[in-house]
């Protein structure tokens, strides 16, 4: 039960995150993605697919399939969740990937963004900017 409200609760921060970027996201080189705010549609549309603006899967770098994962942070569809909800950061003590309720100050989405704080480069590095 707790687990399926924190699920809830973290795709209303995702959710919510990607509605307060709308100005940046109607900047994007292609086409926005058509999200639904659930885990699987991000799971699906964001971590699994290479869409056509040329943003690789998240999955290319952040697997542990045939590797160990970028930043530690595997988003393969079985570990997802608990790999970003409330988990802790590789390299950026006291971080944290996801704060349910909190984007401002989850890390997933600083590292989208490109903060000057980050430690590494902006995610994808590879690709245009999802946020």
């Amino acid at each position: 039960m707790l687990k399926r409200l924190s699920l809830i609760v973290g795709l209303c921060v995702v959710a919510a995150a990607l509605a307060a970027c709308d100005e940046k996201l109607s900047k994007l080189a292609g086409p926005t993605p058509g999200l639904e705010p659930t885990f699987a549609s991000i799971q699906q549309d964001i971590f699994e697919t290479t869409d056509s603006a040329g943003r690789q899967a998240c999955t290319v770098c952040h697997t542990s399939t045939g590797r160990n994962p970028a930043g530690g942070m595997n988003v393969n569809h079985d570990v997802a969740y608990d790999q970003l909800v409330n988990a802790p950061v590789r390299g950026k003590v006291g971080a944290i990937r996801v704060i349910p309720g909190d984007p401002d100050n989850s890390y997933l989405i600083q590292k989208l963004e490109g903060r000057a704080d980050i430690v590494g480069r902006r995610m994808p590095f590879n690709g245009p900017p999802f946020l």
